[in-house]
């Protein structure tokens, strides 16, 4: 198997997993202007930013998620805010983590968690200020929902997505921590990671 067809096997690993942990792993929330829900879909965008780099991570959430979005007859019509804020989420992980952080040379533990949790956050961080906003201007202005709706949506939205990220960041660096030795001794990472140059 070549490093290509290795690292699209992963993509879609991770957006399988991402669809399955946000469809089936989910409490939806039922609010006066809405539907919001606590999931475990962004983990996976997440862990797949850590391994595979920003676009490709941003790309496993947006196509598990999108999917989700799309087979549910209540998220159906926020599938495009969906697969922008995914795509968002993972571009940005993954850039603190390969560009800033570059965690595949970090030889430290200690050095690498931090750098892990960091990453993680940055991308949760972006999705917790973007998804009340954006999800009030899409609400609003493209499905045309009242404004008292929009809002009290995404009041709700600010509250599912805070814990929605608490818990993302935990997983997603927990598992990256775990499979990295594994990996590494399998030759796989550097088959996975982004390449950049110096």
């Amino acid at each position: 198997m070549n490093y290509k067809t290795l690292k699209i096997a992963t993509v879609g690993l991770m957006a399988a997993l991402a669809y399955v942990s946000f469809t089936f792993l989910q409490i939806k929330i039922t609010t006066p202007g809405g539907t919001t829900s606590f999931h475990l879909g962004n983990t996976f965008c997440i862990l797949a930013a850590l391994l595979l780099g920003g676009v490709p991570g941003g790309l496993a959430g947006a196509i598990g998620m999108g999917i989700g979005d799309l087979l549910d007859p209540v998220y159906i019509t926020y599938a495009p805010k969906t697969i922008i804020l995914k795509m968002l989420i993972g571009i940005i992980a993954g850039i603190v983590a390969h560009r800033i952080f570059k965690i595949n040379n970090c030889k430290s533990k200690s050095k690498l968690l931090i750098y892990v949790i960091v990453s993680a956050i940055a991308g949760m961080f972006f999705n917790v200020i973007g998804e009340p906003l954006f999800g009030y201007f899409y609400n609003s202005v493209i499905l045309g929902a009242p404004e008292t709706a929009a809002a009290t949506l995404a009041s709700w939205n600010a509250i599912t997505t805070s814990v929605n990220a608490i818990i993302t960041v935990i997983l997603s660096s927990i598992i990256y921590i775990i499979i990295r030795p594994r990996l590494i001794k399998s030759n796989i990472l550097k088959k996975l990671a982004p390449k950049y140059k110096e």
